[in-house]
């Protein structure tokens, strides 16, 4: 992951912050002028940790959707080489080319080689304009497919990374196939024979998140959002002003706890405090440590059950009546 040495900072996080820099002002000054400040300094820490806990554990589901958006927190990238002893990176869709805003590979995560995939976004302009800000095109769509099926020829389970903000809207991409795409990769990830486990890791938006989020296991980190539109495309639809997003955001759910009780999610990964930025060697192990357990269930499913099982889990979401 990128160091940047200006810390972004969300509005609700600068008192936090504020009381940060104010405890470091007072060591680096206790330490260059020699007073004894030990006192001062630990009680000022506890009033820090004190906050901090009060902010992050009573966050709105605005706020989660902007920890997810953080441009410091990880991506597919960053977990993958955190949560892997090995990674060989494939290229292409063998139609029309290497999609860069979606990363696909052959992985090793403990003692069980698997295929890993996911979306990948940009760091700064130059990054994010290779990477198409994490906005897959059709040929991403396909490259996924194709790596998934060679998973399911040699036997190895899939995890897949999700972290979009929508597959990428534009005419060249509906002219190439965009919407048939995504549709495929949802029948064929619905009967692949091998365990199919999905962590949405940040943005998980609309069908560009749902064109690699077919699984037998949906599992999302604590500060991540996932929806069929973001809250500020939902805002201009009902509201017609995207300034409303923190009031759709909280009338569509899209927060993990949400999502678990509408039987969508399978299992919240808990984030280190204050968001995954803050800690990627903590978030990327509670990642991994899921991901293993569930592997571990998983593995013991016949292949013709684990279809069925899966089938059964989609068909099973939403309400409806005949």
């Amino acid at each position: 992951m990128a160091n940047n040495t200006s810390k972004f900072v969300l509005e609700f996080e600068k008192p936090v912050v504020e009381l940060e820099e104010k405890v470091k002002e007072m060591k680096e000054y206790a330490l260059s002028s020699g007073v004894d400040m030990a006192e001062d300094i630990e009680r000022l820490e506890e009033k820090t940790a004190d906050l901090r806990k009060q902010v992050y554990s009573n966050l709105t589901r605005w706020q989660k959707v902007q920890l997810a958006r953080h441009p410091q927190r990880p991506y597919t990238l960053d977990y993958i080489s955190e949560i892997t002893d090995y990674f060989e990176e494939l290229h292409g869709d063998r139609y029309y080319s290497d999609d860069k805003a979606l990363i696909t590979g052959l992985a090793k995560i403990d003692k069980y080689s698997v295929v890993i995939l996911g979306q990948q976004k940009g760091r700064d302009t130059k990054s994010n304009i290779l990477r198409n800000f994490g906005m897959s095109n059709p040929e991403g769509y396909r490259k996924a497919l194709r790596v998934m099926q060679l998973a399911a020829k040699f036997g190895k389970p899939i995890i897949t990374l999700i972290d979009t903000p929508g597959a990428y809207p534009g005419l060249g991409a509906e002219e190439r196939g965009q919407a048939e795409a995504i549709a495929k990769n949802l029948f064929e990830m619905s009967r692949l024979p091998v365990p199919i486990i999905c962590v949405i890791i940040g943005e998980g938006a609309s069908g560009g998140a749902l064109g690699i989020g077919v699984g037998d296991r949906i599992l999302m980190m604590e500060n991540a959002w996932y929806s069929v539109i973001s809250p500020e495309g939902c805002a201009a639809i009902l509201w017609r002003d995207s300034a409303k997003a923190p009031e759709a955001a909280e009338s569509m759910k899209v927060t993990a706890p949400d999502l678990v009780d509408l039987e969508i999610v399978d299992e919240v990964i808990k984030e280190p405090q204050g968001g995954a930025h803050n800690d990627l060697q903590s978030a990327a192990k509670a990642v991994k440590k899921s991901i293993i357990k569930h592997l571990q269930e998983l593995e013991k499913i016949p292949s013709d059950k684990l279809i069925a099982q899966r089938l059964e889990k989609f068909d099973k979401m939403g309400a409806w009546e005949e």
